[in-house]
C-alpha cells in the first residue's frame, strides 16, 4: 500500500506543474480532467497524512503504555490507544478505497428515483425515511441536491420522489445505491408489536455529459399540462402548473410538478426525460452497464433486495459484501461512508478479476 500511495502523491505533484502550463488552461476538456484528478490525489494526501499522524501516535501510546505505572494514566492510555486504533482503521480501510482509480464519470451529476415497493403504506413512509438519508448524505459531502419530482403518499411519506444531485464524487459512492432496500420494523399501526417488511427500489441515473448529447425532436413529444395535486402552497389545484411529457418513440413517461411555473416543471421534465433515454442507450451500447436501472430495481419485491435495514436491531446489512453494521440509527442520519467507500472498493476489485 505504501508504495502505491508514494507514486500517486508523485503524480500530485507531476498534475500541480501540469495544471499551471498555458496549454493546458487553453484545452478545458483537458483541464477539467487533470483538475478532478488533482482533487482525488489530494484528498489521498490529506487522509495519508491523517493516517502516518494516527500510527506515530499509536505507537508513542502504546510505548508509554509499556513503561507507565501509575493506575490513572495507564487507564487514559488504554483509552487513547483504543480511539487510536478504531481511527487508524477507519483511515486505512479510507485509503484502500482512494487507492480505485479515478474514472471520468465518478463527479457526472446523477438522479435518483426512488419508489416505494411492496409493503403499502410503511414503503411509501420508508422512502421518505431514505430521501431524508441521502440528503444528509449530500449536505455532509457538500453535494447539491435538487427535487425533480415525487408523489406524496396519504399516510406521509412518498410513492415516488426524483431528486438530482450533483458534486465532487457523486456517482462514484452513489452509484451502488440501485436497487430494492428492505425494511424491517414496527409500524405505528401495529398494535400487537410484529415487525413488518417493506421494500422500496432505487435507481440511479447519470445526467447526460457533454460528450454525450442527447437530440430529442419535439415532434416526438407529447406534452401534457394539468393541475398539480397534493402539498405544495396556495397555487396547487388553481393553474395548470404541472407537465406530464410522454417520448413517443420509446414510451417514456416523465412527470413533473414542483414548481408553481409551467417553464420550470418542463425544463425539469425534460431533464429527467434525458437522463432516461441517455440510461437506456448505455444500456444497449455498453454491456458493463446493463446492471443500470431496470436490472438494478428489480421488481420491488421482498426477495430482491441489495440491504436490509433492520430497525429493532439497529442494524444494516448490504447482501452483496456481506458487510452488518450496528448502528442503523448513525446511517439513517446520513453516515453512509462506511457503506458507499467498501461497495467501491468491493466493485473495483471485481472488476480487476474480470
Amino acid at each position: 500500500m505504501k508504495d502505491k500511495v508514494q507514486r500517486l502523491l508523485s503524480r500530485l505533484q507531476e498534475v500541480e506543474g501540469m495544471l499551471g502550463q498555458p496549454e493546458t488552461l487553453s484545452d478545458q476538456k483537458r483541464y477539467r480532467e487533470l483538475t478532478q484528478e488533482h482533487s482525488q490525489l489530494s484528498e489521498l494526501k490529506d487522509v495519508w497524512d491523517q493516517l502516518q499522524n494516527s500510527q506515530k501516535e499509536l505507537s508513542e501510546n502504546q510505548d508509554l503504555l509499556s513503561r507507565e505505572t501509575d493506575t490513572e494514566m495507564l487507564v487514559l492510555l488504554k483509552e487513547e490507544i483504543g480511539r487510536l486504533e478504531v481511527n487508524t482503521a477507519a483511515l486505512q480501510k479510507q485509503i484502500e478505497t482512494l487507492l480505485v482509480p479515478p474514472d471520468p464519470r465518478d463527479s457526472r451529476n446523477i438522479i435518483m428515483e426512488l419508489r416505494a415497493g411492496t409493503g403499502g403504506d410503511e414503503a411509501a413512509l420508508f422512502v421518505g425515511d431514505c430521501i431524508r438519508m441521502y440528503q444528509y448524505y449530500a449536505g455532509k459531502k457538500g453535494w447539491k441536491c435538487e427535487i425533480l419530482s415525487s408523489s406524496e403518499s396519504e399516510v406521509g411519506g412518498y410513492k415516488e420522489y426524483v431528486m438530482s444531485l450533483s458534486g465532487h464524487n457523486v456517482f462514484r459512492l452513489m452509484q451502488y445505491e440501485a436497487g430494492t432496500h428492505r425494511v424491517q420494523r414496527i409500524p405505528d399501526t401495529e398494535t400487537q408489536g410484529r415487525v413488518h417488511t417493506s421494500a422500496i427500489t432505487v435507481a440511479v441515473l447519470m445526467e447526460p455529459g457533454e460528450d454525450e448529447e442527447i437530440v430529442i425532436d419535439e415532434k416526438d413529444l407529447k406534452i401534457d399540462t394539468y393541475r398539480a395535486s397534493g402539498a405544495g402552497g396556495q397555487h396547487v389545484n388553481r393553474t395548470d402548473s404541472a407537465v406530464r411529457i410522454t417520448h413517443l418513440p420509446t414510451g417514456t413517461v416523465v412527470a413533473c410538478q414542483e414548481e408553481r411555473s409551467q417553464h420550470k416543471n418542463k425544463d425539469k421534465a425534460m431533464r429527467l426525460l434525458k437522463s432516461r433515454i441517455a440510461d437506456e442507450l448505455r444500456r444497449k451500447s455498453q454491456q458493463e452497464m446493463s446492471a443500470l436501472r431496470q436490472s438494478q430495481v428489480g421488481s420491488g419485491d421482498r426477495s430482491e433486495r441489495i440491504r436490509t435495514y433492520n430497525f429493532p436491531q439497529n442494524r444494516v446489512t448490504d447482501h452483496r459484501i456481506d458487510l452488518t453494521l450496528y448502528k442503523l440509527d448513525r446511517v439513517m442520519e446520513g453516515d453512509l461512508d462506511d457503506l458507499t467507500l467498501p461497495l467501491v472498493n468491493h466493485f473495483y476489485q471485481e472488476q480487476l478479476q474480470a
